[in-house]
């Protein structure tokens, strides 16, 4: 029965094209209002950005989980399961209540006239499951730009945090890196401060976005070094070396905004031991985000812009720097294939096209037209690759839908699937 309801709440989530984007706040405010307004009783710290604001809300929300804080996390895109995007201390939401929420939602929508997209409606199931459950402080992740995107449908947070800022949903919003920062900066509220740093390519709009709203610009006082030795990964900040879980050069700044969010939490009557972030980073895990596994030596990362992609292929040069390289590659059209594509691959390297079933995915024959040498590849030969590899480092990276159907599509790839939920 738990799969049948569940199935149903998938089906409802997905029809009547729910997928398409409709930025505002009009809907998810009238939703949100006829379920009591349970994002109001939330302590939220909402984060926004280009790049980095997956691993930020990843890494804080278990931080405040070590810390002994009931603590709510809702990130997106999901890679396996929709019940990925709403966790409550690290574990997703159970099937039977993701059921019980969407179906609830759904109705009440339906029966006021209201029509909500996907996103607008898990919005709207998280708040309320975290409002539910009487969390003691959520990390919430916008799903696109700041100002109009449903999270931002509260009055008030703890902390804005605003990560990299780069060009990417030039369509919606804006072809300019200003235009794309005042977006983000939406998700400031009058009043509470915002942490950003001061090398954000977007730091002068957020700055003035700030001082209109009468809120706070923190700041990343101390910085982050990263090492690895010995096949672990470290960071060093003020003088103390923590076991960090997470790859990536990318991470660097990350951790730079997590730790002063750590600060001005303690500053703000909150209790965040040394102990619990030592746990926490060397707990952390960031699912398909350059996630490494041993056993096949395989990676997967969902790379699916320019800078992204510049930062991952630094990272693979640091961190795997003589090794070759097999590419698992896929895209959707609204990304630039292009760019992604010259910054992540070596004439050397191996390229695989994978065609996934998605709206707007990139055929194979397209992405070739880029790489010459790319090749077509599908399960069975993937599992091969996989199984039958010698040397290469396999790197599955695009897409993450993409990467979800992959993980999802076979015994030897759910296997892996299981393993990434591991390391």
């Amino acid at each position: 029965m738990e799969n049948e309801n569940y199935e149903k709440a998938i089906n409802l989530i997905t029809s009547q094209e729910k997928f398409h984007i409709c930025l505002g706040l009009e809907r998810i405010l009238k939703m949100l209002e006829l379920l009591g307004s349970p994002q109001e009783k939330l302590n939220i710290i909402h984060v926004a950005g280009t790049n980095g604001k997956g691993s930020v809300c990843a890494i804080l929300s278990k931080i405040l989980t070590c810390a002994g804080y009931k603590t709510g996390l809702y990130t997106s895109p999901h890679i396996l399961e929709y019940t990925e995007r709403i966790k409550i201390n690290g574990i997703d939401i159970s099937k039977n209540d993701f059921a019980d929420l969407i179906t609830e939602i759904s109705i009440l929508a339906k029966i006021n006239g209201i029509y909500l997209t996907e996103f607008e409606l898990l919005t709207a199931a998280a708040y309320k499951y975290f409002a539910d459950k009487e969390t003691d402080i959520c990390v919430i992740e916008t799903g696109l730009g700041g100002r109009l995107d449903a999270t931002s449908a509260i009055s008030k947070n703890l902390l804005s945090i605003i990560t990299s800022i780069s060009l990417d949903h030039i369509d919606r919003l804006g072809d300019t890196i200003e235009k794309i920062a005042f977006e983000k900066a939406g998700i400031i509220k009058n009043g509470y401060p915002v942490l950003i740093s001061n090398n954000n390519k977007g730091f002068d709009t957020v700055k003035n976005v700030a001082a209109e709203k009468n809120s706070t610009v923190l700041i990343p006082d101390k910085e982050v070094e990263l090492v690895f030795e010995n096949q672990k990964n470290y960071a060093l900040y003020d003088n103390i070396k923590y076991e960090f879980n997470l790859l990536g050069l990318w991470q660097k700044e990350n951790l730079e905004l997590v730790f002063a969010a750590v600060n001005y939490l303690n500053s703000s009557g909150y209790e965040i031991s040394r102990k619990s972030v030592e746990k926490a980073l060397k707990e952390v895990s960031w699912l398909c985000r350059m996630q490494y596994i041993p056993k096949f030596h395989l990676l997967i990362d969902g790379t699916h812009n320019p800078d992204g992609a510049n930062v991952l292929r630094l990272s693979l040069d640091y961190y795997f720097p003589n090794t070759k390289r097999a590419w698992v590659y896929g895209s959707l059209k609204t990304k630039d294939y292009k760019k992604v594509m010259s910054s992540l691959f070596r004439k050397e390297d191996e390229v695989y096209f994978y065609n996934f079933e998605y709206p707007n995915s990139v055929p194979y024959e397209i992405l070739k037209q880029q790489t010459p040498s790319g090749l077509p590849v599908n399960i069975r030969e993937l599992e091969y690759l996989i199984t039958e590899n010698k040397q290469a480092l396999i790197i599955i990276s695009g897409s993450f839908y993409m990467i979800g159907q992959i993980l999802n599509s076979s015994n030897l790839l759910k296997n892996i699937a299981e393993l990434v939920n591991i390391y």
